[in-house]
């Protein structure tokens, strides 16, 4: 089997900090592995199928608003109907805090994995399409 990946990379905006000190709550790297997800399901059967289960989920490192955030993942294994995905979320851009410079920002030379995490997936066999929707 080919290994189907996904990438997708975003700013956490001042509306994603949940908590003091500008802080991103970490159910939002989840939601950002739903993306993820929902692509990788797209690219294998055609269909955005059904997440139903995180087995693992690791936060390692805060994020912050104006972090620039890469999710990655990977569908680890294919059953019938499952299949079974890993997930890593990476801050590869960070603010740089200089005084008088707000827009300033710093890409990071190794990035900080921030979340890792894996589930599983269901497509029913009814909607199974093929890869990228092409007929099974």
């Amino acid at each position: 089997m080919e290994k189907i990946t996904s990438l997708i990379r975003l700013r956490m905006g001042a509306h994603d900090a949940h908590y003091a000190g500008n802080l991103v709550d970490g159910a939002k790297m989840l939601h950002l592995f739903g993306d993820v997800a929902t692509e990788l399901l797209i690219r294998s059967d055609g269909d955005e199928g059904l997440f139903v289960a995180y087995d693992k989920v690791e936060f390692l490192a805060p994020v912050y608003a104006g972090d620039y955030i890469e999710a990655v993942g990977h569908i680890e294994s294919m059953g019938k109907s499952s299949r079974k995905m890993v997930f890593e979320a990476r801050k590869v851009i960070v603010p740089a805090g200089v005084a008088g410079q707000a827009s300033a920002a710093n890409v990071l030379d190794t990035p900080i994995v921030v979340c890792r995490a894996s589930g599983t997936c269901v497509v029913p066999v009814h909607c199974q399409r093929g890869p990228g929707g092409k007929p099974a």
